[in-house]
This record gives structure tokens, C-alpha cells and sequence, in this order.
């Protein structure tokens, strides 16, 4: 589906799939377990979904004589720190806008994490006092607009490099990946399960999975708390990206699968079970889950699980889309583990 695209290689190759055998133990044994790691996916700062997207984007970036990757996200940001990151490989300039999207008090957190580690690959960092929003933001424009009055090239990349034109085709390519590992496996996944809040990730899973009629068994759990809009964007995503790779059959409605259950209290905050998620799955089979995304898409399968959403004998692809050096911005309530 991707051959006519140029990618650039950011990432080892493919993202190994594990059994969590102990987890689907603990949950019964009703159905299995299984992790696609793709928070092991490059060497390239802890890497993390981002980077398959960042794959099919850097082409263009190169074409368009660009020098500055500028980009947004929260303070935490996965996307931002995988930026930088792919900004010091080209060696390309970095400009990030971090803006408060998460109602968040613990001291270090704009010193510690994902954001430290884009200060330390060299990106400029600017805070900005703004809440929550996945759409396209002024403070964006703005630095956009800055760099060129500076003199500078600037390359556009959104939030997640979601509503990107290529934003969409890595996780199409995340599809034919499984499809291929299937073959080796012997069986086909029943379910995937991918934490959504940009869009572009479950986007692409879902054009990809369509090809052999498994759209619907993409189920993205919302992180966002603004599930119509990020469920709208998902969808925006999944009809262009069709588009784009010739996909020849429609995306509806339904075909966008948006579990809203796990988003409290708000984007970037854990709840309580959030916390006893990300514990339960590091205590079972040593992976961490980080307390924004894949501590709630955890929880939220841990939980389908217990109530019986998936029948019995299934076999559940858990998306591990990585994220792990936000849990440094929370280290308050994780102080006792």
C-alpha cells in the first residue's frame, strides 16, 4: 500500500510482538495478551510511534530546502521530543512549542522528561500558557511565522503530525507490518488496541486494517477527554489517508471504533486506575506504560477485558506506542512505586 512513498529510515525495522502471558493470565485466561512494542521501535531518544509517521513526513521536509523542523505538543510532549530527536539527525534546527495542556502540578515537570530530553538534543523550547486543544494553534503559526522572519526555513509538522498530509501512512505500513507477522505466527489478531488522541495513529491503523476488512477491530481508547473532536479528526485522517494510498473502499463512521470510558479526569492527568494499571502491567511483565497514554489504553483493555467486551478465545494486540520518559513529570505519585 506504501510502495509509491519515499521514507526516510528512522526505525531498527520491524517492532517485535511479545505475549504478556503473565497479564492475561491474571485477567483469567479468557483471551491473550499480546504487546507490539513499538516503544522499542529506534535508537533515536527512547523512540515511540511518532517515528513511523516522522518516516513518511522527512522526505518532504528535505525536498522543501527546509532547516527547521517546528512542531507543538504539550510540555511532556512525546511528538516534540521525537522532533528534536529526528531534527539532530538531519541536522536540521528544532523549535518547539510546548504549550500547558495538562492542569498538572508536580515541581519538575517542564525540567524532567520528554522535555528535557529535547533541550539536551538541542531543540529551543518556548513555553506557552495555553490549554488543551489537538486543532492547529496560533502559538504554532507564530513560531512558524518567526522563524521565517528570521531568515530561517521553516517545516511545518502539527501536533502528533496528525493532520499532516503523510500523517496517517506509518500506521498503514504498522498494519502491513502485522499482517506479515501473522504469517510467522500462524494466526490472525482478533482486536487491536491503540490509545487515540491526535488521530493519525488509529487513522492509519484503520486504512490499514481495511484492506483485509479489520477496521472495526481497531479499537482506540480516547486519551483526548474531547472524544467528538478527536473521533471527527480520526476520521478526516482515515478518509485522506485511503486517499492517498489508493485504498479503493470507503471509510464510514462506524469504521472509527472510539472507546470514551478512560479519558478522566482530563488530558495528561491519571486516575487512580490509571495509576493501578500502569503498576499492575510493569509488576506482571516488566513494561512500563506512561501516565497520558498507554496508562489509561491499558487500563482501559485491562478492564474491557474483566467486563467481557472481547469473547472469550480472543487474541487482543495491545499497541504499546511508547511515551515512557513522561512518567519523570509525575514522579510525586509514583514516589512509593
Amino acid at each position: 500500500m506504501l510502495e509509491k512513498f519515499e521514507r526516510y529510515k528512522l526505525t531498527f525495522g520491524p517492532t517485535p510482538i511479545e505475549r504478556m502471558a503473565r497479564l492475561s493470565a491474571h485477567l483469567g485466561g479468557g483471551v491473550e495478551i499480546f504487546a507490539k512494542r513499538e516503544d522499542c521501535n529506534s535508537g533515536l531518544a527512547f523512540g515511540g510511534n511518532k517515528l513511523r509517521k516522522l518516516e513518511y513526513i522527512v522526505p518532504d521536509a528535505i525536498a522543501s530546502g527546509a532547516d527547521t523542523l517546528v512542531s507543538i505538543g504539550g510540555v511532556q510532549s512525546n511528538h516534540t521530543r521525537m522532533v528534536a530527536a529526528t531534527a539532530a539527525r538531519l541536522g536540521m534546527k528544532c523549535r518547539l512549542v510546548q504549550e500547558a495542556w495538562v492542569p498538572h502540578e508536580d515541581a519538575v515537570y517542564d525540567r524532567v522528561g520528554n522535555i528535557l530530553l529535547s533541550r539536551v538534543m538541542g531543540a529551543e523550547v518556548e513555553l506557552v500558557d495555553a490549554g488543551f486543544d489537538i486543532g492547529i494553534r496560533q502559538s504554532w503559526e507564530n513560531a512558524i511565522a518567526d522563524i521565517k522572519a528570521r531568515g530561517g526555513k521553516p517545516y511545518a509538522i502539527p501536533a502528533g503530525a496528525s493532520v499532516h498530509k503523510f500523517g496517517g501512512l506509518g500506521y498503514v505500513g504498522f498494519a502491513e507490518e502485522v499482517r506479515a507477522q501473522e504469517q510467522d505466527l500462524g494466526f490472525r489478531f482478533d482486536y487491536v488496541v491503540v490509545c487515540t488522541v491526535t488521530g493519525s495513529t488509529h487513522a492509519g491503523m484503520l486504512v490499514g486494517f481495511a484492506k483485509d476488512g479489520r477496521q472495526r477491530r481497531v479499537i482506540g481508547i480516547d486519551a483526548s477527554a474531547t472524544p467528538a473532536q478527536t473521533k471527527a479528526q480520526v476520521l478526516d485522517i482515515a478518509r485522506k489517508t485511503a486517499d492517498l494510498v489508493s485504498l479503493g473502499t470507503p471509510v464510514t463512521d462506524d469504521d472509527v471504533v472510539l472507546i470514551e470510558d478512560y479519558a478522566y479526569p482530563c488530558y495528561g492527568v491519571p486516575s487512580e486506575e490509571t495509576k493501578a494499571a500502569i503498576r499492575l502491567c510493569a509488576r506482571l511483565e516488566g513494561v512500563m506504560t506512561d501516565p497520558v497514554y498507554e496508562g489509561k489504553s491499558m487500563q482501559a483493555m485491562i478492564d474491557l477485558v474483566k467486563k467481557g467486551y472481547f469473547p472469550a478465545g480472543s487474541r487482543i494486540l495491545y499497541a504499546h506506542l511508547g511515551g515512557v520518559p513522561a512518567i519523570n513529570g509525575y514522579a510525586y505519585a509514583f514516589r512509593n512505586g
